[in-house]
């Protein structure tokens, strides 16, 4: 046996358990835990500038690639509540992240020490376990129950607080004895598997809505396998984006209030049988449930069983990782493809393929200051198929979802139900630092981008290097365009004439001059013919400084972009495309 400091222990357990990066600031309270970092190695540091920027980072890490745990670090006190928010849009998401906190020595933790607050029992409704550990002999083992947790059954965070003393004391602990603990996951069985397929054989316009669940599972070529087997179209929803790639023949467009396609939801409304796999019915996916559901069949598949029948209840409910099912439902697929029972599908496809090809917005306008849908036209034309989008929440990223292409699992990153401003910037540099050869653009619109702007810094610092592209319209946007219910337009505008920058006429804050003092290069622009240089330029930069890039366009101060209050309801507030001229980069032409 090893005698060693409780917090050294801890160390070697995340090494054990594939910890090689992880993201925070060092302070009192936790320096111990970078002591034990720096003595034994093998952990690679990213200081962030904020604790919330440090768990946004260790998410975007995390969805990067499959098996990813991404790890945040704080001191006592106000790191942990800074991470509340961090913990929050990964428990939403069923996203494991290890947040760990330094806290007050034990004896000190009552007694209004500095910076001692009950972390645990402020972070508990947003992470799957939360423990402050008390005895340096179980300072090991709440590690191994830590990452038991964030990959056992439905995925999530969790969060350790360590008191200073408990960090400090010195246990017996062998690493050469330890083992990762047998993880638990509900399988469908072949009873199940063959209910759900008479179901869907039974149907004549039949659909799967593909959700996040199935790329946790890293299970997407199992979901186009299935789709494949049975000839039945895909609905993605904005988290299960990319396990199916946009151009293939059975994807037939994204449902929702926002984040949606037109002939995704006139499809979604056709349908008699929808079947669902890892995904939870969120509400901007379904609207109203009476709508949702009226007429049609509903199979549900999730792997937690208290995902069952909380929106609404299936008529079949499957307790199953997303994985698994799969692989029971291909298997029954095959058996009853080779015996001639699956039914023809393709009048169904067609029709299917038919919407995608004419219900296409309008993305060509020339307009200066330039119109967002012509921004993403010009993305989809220079960044290709092989490019992997980062954005969080607004009209940016509502119009990203509606115009822009994903075409691979992981390469949509967005952080779904929570949707925290200033998730972007962090969580690109989380992506880039696991993926060091991924080609990165993250989006975000002016508010958004303002918010955590500091973390430019890092990707400077640790040579992080991406396109970020800044869509400026100097509005709260998204607000904005909530408030013509109220008809009402206050406090929600970032105008301002700024001494410093004449130039930008009244758009305020000058992102150029920032980005370019925390470390990074940046360009603007305000025709969007200029577009396609401006991504090249951006391009050069980012490969010959090795550090974030922003690409500034100057929009209209007002656009209101497609949304309503139901899927048969939602409001075209712009031109639809009427030939392929009007919507030259969409997945299906006009003419």
């Amino acid at each position: 046996m090893a005698r060693m400091r409780a917090i050294e222990a801890a160390v070697m357990v995340m090494r054990r358990e594939g910890v090689d990066t992880a993201f925070g600031i060092p302070g009192a309270a936790i320096n111990p835990f970078y002591a034990a970092m720096r003595k034994i190695g093998g952990i690679d540091h990213v200081l962030a500038r904020h604790v919330e920027g440090a768990s946004h980072m260790a998410e975007g890490y995390t969805r990067t690639n499959p098996g990813n745990i991404g790890v945040c670090i704080g001191t006592s006190g106000p790191a942990g509540t800074d991470m509340v928010t961090g913990l929050y849009s990964a428990s939403a998401d069923s996203i494991p992240i290890l947040c760990i906190t330094g806290q007050a020595p034990r004896a000190r933790m009552h007694k209004e020490d500095f910076q001692a607050v009950d972390i645990t029992s402020i972070v508990k409704p947003v992470t799957k376990w939360a423990t402050t550990v008390l005895e340096p002999g179980q300072v090991p083992y709440a590690f191994q129950k830590a990452f038991y947790e964030m990959r056992s059954g439905r995925p999530g965070p969790v969060l350790i607080d360590l008191p200073f003393d408990v960090q400090m004391a010195e246990i017996e602990f062998d690493i050469e004895a330890y083992e990762p603990l047998p993880l638990v996951k509900p399988s469908a069985n072949r009873a199940q598997a063959e209910k759900a397929l008479a179901m869907l054989n039974a149907a004549e316009r039949p659909l799967i809505v593909a959700g996040g669940g199935i790329i946790n599972a890293d299970a997407s070529d199992k979901l186009v396998e299935f789709a494949e087997i049975t000839g039945v179209p895909v609905i993605p929803t904005l988290m299960g984006w990319g396990t199916i790639p946009d151009d293939h023949r059975l994807m037939a467009g994204m449902v929702g209030l926002q984040t949606s396609h037109r002939y995704g939801n006139a499809t979604l409304l056709e349908s008699d049988l929808v079947f669902g796999i890892g995904n939870r019915w969120a509400n901007r996916h379904t609207g109203t449930v009476e709508v949702y559901t009226q007429n049609r069949k509903f199979i549900h598949v999730d792997i937690e069983p208290t995902q069952i029948g909380r929106v609404f209840n299936p008529d079949l409910g499957i307790v199953s990782d997303a994985g698994a099912a799969l692989d029971a439902f291909i298997a029954v697929a095959r058996e009853w493809q080779a015996a001639g029972k699956l039914k023809d599908r393709s009048a169904w496809v067609d029709a299917c393929r038919e919407r995608k090809r004419t219900m296409q917005r309008k993305t060509h306008f020339d307009n200066v200051p330039a119109k967002p849908q012509r921004v993403y036209e010009e993305m989809n034309e220079f960044f290709g198929k092989d490019i992997c989008y980062v954005s969080t929440i607004g009209l940016s990223q509502i119009a990203g979802a509606q115009f822009l292409h994903v075409y691979k699992p992981r390469h949509w990153i967005n952080c779904g139900q929570a949707g925290p401003l200033g998730w972007t910037v962090p969580a690109a540099l989380g992506v880039v630092k696991a993926d060091p050869s991924r080609r990165v653009v993250a989006l975000s619109g002016d508010y958004d981008f303002q918010f955590m702007i500091e973390e430019l810094a890092v990707g400077a610092q640790f040579n992080l290097p991406y396109i970020h592209v800044l869509v400026n319209n100097s509005y709260l946007g998204l607000i904005r365009q909530a408030q013509r219910g109220f008809e009402m337009d206050y406090c929600v505008q970032l105008s301002f004439e700024n001494i410093n920058a004449p130039e930008l006429k009244g758009y305020g804050v000058d992102h150029v001059a920032v980005v370019e003092g925390l470390g990074c290069k940046a360009i603007r622009v305000f025709d969007p013919n200029e577009l396609q240089n401006a991504f090249a330029e951006a391009q050069r930069l980012m490969e010959t400084h090795r550090v974030p890039v922003v690409v500034e366009v100057i929009l209209e101060r007002v656009t209101n972009i497609s949304m309503g209050t139901e899927i048969n309801a939602v409001n075209e507030f712009e031109e639809l495309a009427q030939r392929g001229t009007d919507a030259p980069t969409a997945i299906a032409l006009l003419d």
